[in-house]
């Protein structure tokens, strides 16, 4: 452990290094003078979680350590930290800065990502933990040839989590950039650093305690932030109809109370919407967090909670974005012209500047820290699941067929995590102008589109094959995926073209009916010996899926 502190001690030390430097950097007209609160607050924050990081790696011994924590956590406990796992920088920063902009319509983002709950609560937690063993793969492949489908379900994951990486690396970027005034891509790089040491030295274990701690501090601090700010926006009163009155006046337009202008079209709202509410079923870090707890009575419970904390926290976001377009906006001391919606930061800020308008550096500090919290928890669990598709379903059931000792496979997850690292940091300088909560939600579609559709067909239709599932699941990884980069997000915001080759900004209406259509042509076509058993095998894993039995110690498949 002696290498651990020394990396710990050089992390802190670069970190303070990094405010240093900011310190004496006054060419830079765009960044704010330095925050010593925040800083400390900052600081405080990372020299605790490392500490988590500390006592996590003391009791992981296993893989059932490293992936799901040795199974022992609570349905509460497990439901704080799906919350923390969700409310993301998406979510805090990106749907914020989304309503700062355009006003209600904003909150399409958080109520389609709220309502696919109750679809993983009533059709997936349970089969899910009783299936499964370490990732959702697991699942998938239970009654189906093992190399093809985990190969399959592994770059699902793998493509669901790179994509969701950008979003919040970005987000982490701009936080830090305001925070210390240090450049956007030193800030990107300590970012991925500090990911690497959370998930390698700690799994799954420090991941969870990373993400409930945080949880607890954004939902506190996101309660002083709303209610502090709808008490200053409507002169005292706590009125919400006297915030939007005056969010109205300083817009000069009625428009922001209204929907339909951030999306505009039919086909592109309901594809977004479905991208969001089916999106959440398909996200392989939020769906490994099931294999935490002890049994599947446990794994709902979990999702309860997970539903409430989270549906309170985006109505805490709705009156964040509107206390920022009364307080925020036309305030020099926030001003940036050339900034997206004119604040220092840019609109995925807008939440942290709105921390300073109502409490100052002190709450601007702690929201500092909260909103990294929030970074570090959700890029921790998803450099995981990207690693355990690595390491559990590709290495070890893939391309060793299972003849792996348990050290070796933890030892290329951690190898994995490295390489995630790097990955998450150089796609974030990349992505640095966009705004976060529309990466997940292009995130979200390939979610919906790649890995909920083989998941649940796999769980409740007997016919369902190999094939099916192969020729169904492929298609709606290349499609979605296709979509994103030839669409409007891609084609022409990031890489400059004139016009976008696909119309729509959210694929998931189009290529979800492809992964669909794929798996029911392809399975009722199979005619082979192979996808006679596989049938056959269907009642049986339907026994065992609905009640548990055989679930505890579950072997791969």
């Amino acid at each position: 452990m002696k290498l651990w502190k020394n990396v710990a001690a050089c992390i802190l030390l670069s970190l303070v290094a990094g405010a240093a430097l900011a310190a004496g950097d006054v060419g830079e007209v765009k960044k704010q003078s330095l925050n010593i609160t925040a800083i400390v607050m900052f600081l405080i924050f990372v020299a605790a979680t490392m500490g988590i990081t500390y006592w996590a790696a003391q009791r992981t011994k296993t893989a059932k350590d490293f992936y799901a924590a040795g199974g022992g956590i609570t349905g509460f406990q497990n439901g704080m930290a799906i919350a923390g796992d969700y409310m993301s920088a998406a979510s805090f920063l990106g749907i914020s800065g989304l309503v700062f902009i355009n006003g209600y319509d904003g909150l399409i983002y958080s109520v389609g990502w709220l309502v696919g709950w109750p679809i993983i609560m009533f059709l997936i937690a349970e089969q899910l933990r009783n299936l499964g063993k370490y990732t959702y793969a697991d699942v998938v492949s239970y009654r189906f040839q093992r190399v093809p489908m985990r190969t399959m379900a592994a770059t699902g994951s793998l493509v669901v989590v790179v994509l969701y990486l950008i979003g919040q690396m970005v987000g982490a970027g701009k936080l830090i950039q305001v925070l210390f005034g240090l450049d956007y891509t030193y800030a990107v790089i300590i970012v991925g650093i500090l990911i690497v040491l959370y998930v390698t030295l700690g799994g799954m274990l420090a991941t969870t305690w990373v993400q409930i701690i945080k949880a607890c501090l954004l939902l506190g601090g996101a309660t002083i932030i709303a209610f502090g700010a709808l008490y200053l926006a409507s002169d005292g009163s706590f009125s919400l109809e006297r915030m939007f009155q005056r969010a109205v006046e300083i817009k000069k337009s009625n428009d922001i109370m209204g929907p339909g202008k951030l999306v505009t079209n039919p086909v592109e709202a309901i594809s977004l919407g479905l991208a969001l509410m089916f999106g959440t079923a398909g996200l392989p870090h939020v769906l490994m967090r099931f294999f935490t707890v002890p049994n599947a009575t446990e794994a709902r419970k979990s999702v309860f909670y997970a539903t409430g904390f989270i549906g309170y926290f985006y109505i805490l976001t709705f009156l964040i974005g509107f206390g920022a377009i009364v307080l925020l906006t036309g305030h020099p001391e926030f001003a940036d012209p050339s900034a997206v919606g004119g604040i220092r930061g840019g609109q995925n800020m807008a939440a942290v500047n709105l921390a300073a308008a109502v409490g100052g550096n002190l709450l601007l500090g702690f929201i500092s820290a909260v909103a990294f919290a929030t970074i570090l928890a959700v890029v921790s669990g998803l450099t995981l699941a990207g690693a355990s598709a690595i390491s559990h379903d590709l290495y070890a059931n893939v391309w060793a067929h299972g003849n792996v000792n348990e050290q070796k496979e933890v030892q290329v997850s951690k190898m994995a995590t490295l390489a995630l690292g790097v990955i998450a940091i150089l796609l974030g300088i990349v992505f640095e102008k966009q705004n976060v909560a529309y990466l997940v939600g292009l995130t979200f579609s390939v979610a919906a589109s790649a890995n909920f559709p083989i998941l649940i067909v796999s769980v409740f239709w007997s016919k369902m094959t190999t094939r099916g599932a192969l020729l169904g699941g492929w298609l709606g990884l290349l499609s979605s995926t296709l979509f994103v980069v030839l669409g409007p997000t891609v084609w022409v915001d990031v890489l400059k073209n004139s016009a976008p080759i696909f119309p729509f900004k959210n694929p998931a209406l189009f290529s979800m009916t492809i992964a669909f259509v794929g798996i029911w042509l392809g399975s009722i076509t199979d005619n082979s010996e192979n996808a006679k058993k596989e049938r056959a095998s269907f009642e049986a894993q339907d026994v065992r899926c609905q009640t548990g039995i055989g679930a505890e110690g579950a072997a791969s498949h």
